[in-house]
């Protein structure tokens, strides 16, 4: 079955229960991701992602067709997002202690054999998301959260203005100052590496 949102929410309202599941798995991803790079840890995005599904299934006949249906859904786990956010604000965000680059430095020392060579960039890629993520949580949310509906979500500014109920202007305001931001804190990491790096043991 090869069917476009529109048509799987019909024959999801007229009791297919597969399209309802097809409907759901189709955007599940990209959900899970705004509500990772929202909440900033997984078990919280686990969280959302699933009371944002749950929100999709009670929620679907009101659906009007006035956004596109994963601007719809994006706005649901958007509101999930911050719902979770709000109940455990008191929760401090997990720090990642040490950096798995430096790990990767250590068993690259030329004594050392690696087993299987070819790890090695996929060891780079899962240190350099884990870095951005650290710094994007980091960001405060009124930043954080259009930059993620834009380079997760795929949402353009409009549908993200909508999504968020704010004027475009102020979404493309707050997207480029957000990333401002981030590259700052990435380019601080970067330098506080370089700095560890250069100091001698003791």
């Amino acid at each position: 079955m090869n069917l476009d949102d529109t048509a799987l929410i019909s024959a999801a309202l007229a009791g297919d229960g597969r399209a309802m599941d097809r409907l759901l798995k189709n955007h599940y991803d990209r959900v899970y991701g705004v509500c990772r790079r929202i909440t900033g840890n997984d078990a919280d995005a686990a969280d959302a992602a699933q009371e944002a599904l749950i929100s999709v299934v009670r929620s679907l006949s009101k659906f009007d067709g006035r956004s596109s249906v994963a601007t719809w859904i994006y706005r649901i786990a958007t509101n999930a997002s911050l719902d979770e956010l709000r109940r455990r604000r008191r929760r401090p965000v997990a720090i990642i202690d040490e950096d798995p680059r430096q790990d990767h430095q250590h068993h690259d020392h030329p004594h050392h054999q690696t087993a299987d060579p070819a790890a090695a960039p996929r060891v780079e890629a899962i240190a350099d998301r884990m870095v951005l993520d650290a710094a994007l949580a980091a960001l405060p949310e009124d930043f954080r959260v259009p930059i993620v509906l834009r380079d997760v979500g795929d949402l353009d500014y409009a549908e993200i203005a909508d999504t968020l109920g704010i004027p475009v202007g102020t979404v493309k305001s707050r997207i480029a100052r957000g990333r401002a931001a981030l590259a700052e804190r990435l380019r601080d990491g970067n330098r506080s590496d370089n700095d560890r790096r250069q100091t001698p043991d003791s």
